[in-house]
């Protein structure tokens, strides 16, 4: 058992469960290790649970970013943008926990930085838009507004599980919230 087994487990058992599924045993049996692997990896659960906050940033920040990057257009890289945060907010991330832990000590500088980048990211694509840069920064914290919303309304009704085609109009809704007015998106 590698030491990024127990960390891909509790990504999802944090996206899944929050920080209470981040707990030695379950990650264990879901794995099929014994407790010894995760000694040998890690001294503790706090250690999980640093590494597992350090692969979501760069799962879910560093690693989105650099893929949206290299898309040439800004309108398109605003819309795939849009489209894969909103989805994976609908569908159910990481983030939500995240955001609930927001207090904890371990917790609150990762959560910080990674809002922090998000936002510069979403401010320059908005700016190479030609928006001035209040309107961009308006802009950004609106789109990141939405997003933290479609999260927290999918664990408010868990149970509301939408069918692909009316997930896709609602991205599509959500995306076309996101583009400044005058710049065409179809």
């Amino acid at each position: 058992m590698r030491k990024s087994d127990w960390t891909e487990a509790a990504l999802l058992a944090l996206a899944r469960d929050g920080f209470a599924g981040v707990a030695v045993e379950p990650l264990a049996r879901k794995l099929g290790a014994t407790k010894g692997s995760f000694y040998w990896h890690f001294a503790n659960r706090a250690e999980l649970i640093g590494a597992t906050l350090e692969l979501w940033e760069q799962r879910e920040t560093t690693e989105v970013i650099a893929a949206i990057q290299a898309i040439s257009d800004p309108l398109e890289r605003l819309i795939a943008l849009g489209r894969g945060a909103y989805s994976g907010a609908a569908r159910g991330n990481a983030h939500g926990a995240v955001l609930a832990a927001a207090a904890e000590p371990r917790v609150a500088p990762v959560l910080e930085r990674v809002t922090s980048t998000r936002l510069e990211f979403l401010e320059g694509l908005y700016s190479e838009l030609g928006l001035p840069a209040d309107h961009a920064a308006r802009r950004a914290r609106l789109a990141y507004a939405l997003y933290l919303g479609i999260g927290e309304l999918r664990r408010a009704d868990p149970d509301r599980n939408p069918t692909d085609q009316e997930l896709d109009a609602y991205l599509k809704l959500a995306v076309d919230a996101m583009i400044p007015p005058g710049h065409a998106h179809q």
